[in-house]
């Protein structure tokens, strides 16, 4: 995060993603801030290919495509599931475990058979999640959030998206997927970085 951050004052944003998913949970995120949100599918805008090597590149990436093509500030995030023991795998790569179409039945089916490869009882992980907020000028802001937790199989509970339902927050019982969204807005990764987000670039609301 820059040491002077740049307030978004726009009262129209961009979320750069196609997940209907992430930008329902976004929105959530957002709604006390009065901002009208639009998904770049709702737009038209391509999804760019995710070349980068790390989390923040490839949410820089979809960022700047974003607000270039709708000359709105856009905000992107990028997110996945390290698993210890697969030695962060899936990671970066972690939508493209679930294939094409998205099947994240088939991706949690593939950390389970990976993991159970191992030998291992480890079944530590981490989800990460980065954002990056970008203006059409070219300036962006980025911002990192991660809650720790373990895997459990088989998955449990419909509520969440993704990897959520093999995915244990530490010290909670319920998977992600069985949670309520106020109760994983309050603990998750993405919840931590816009915490972090809001504090720097939305607290004059």
């Amino acid at each position: 995060m820059a040491e002077n951050p740049r307030k978004l004052v726009a009262e129209r944003l961009v979320i750069a993603s196609h997940n209907d998913g992430k930008v329902k949970e976004i929105n959530e995120l957002l709604e006390p801030y009065e901002i009208v949100i639009i998904g770049a599918k709702k737009l038209g805008l391509f999804d760019p290919e995710e070349t980068g090597k790390t989390y923040a590149e490839n949410a820089a990436i979809k960022a700047r495509t974003a607000a270039v093509g709708s000359g709105l500030p856009a905000l992107a995030d990028d997110s996945g599931l390290d698993v210890v023991a697969l030695g962060g795998a899936p990671g970066i790569y972690s939508a493209r475990w679930a294939g094409s179409p998205r099947d994240f039945g088939r991706a949690m089916v593939r950390v389970e058979e990976e993991l159970r490869k191992t030998g291992t009882e480890d079944f530590s992980a981490r989800f990460v999640c980065v954002l990056c907020l970008a203006w059409p000028d070219g300036h962006e802001e980025i911002f990192e959030g991660e809650v720790r937790g373990r895997l459990t199989f088989p998955p449990r509970g419909k509520k969440g998206f993704g990897y959520d339902p093999i995915f244990i927050p530490n010290g909670h019982d319920m998977t992600f997927g069985e949670m309520e969204p106020d109760a994983k807005h309050a603990i998750s990764h993405r919840a931590d970085a816009f915490r972090k987000l809001k504090k720097a670039c939305l607290e004059q609301f």
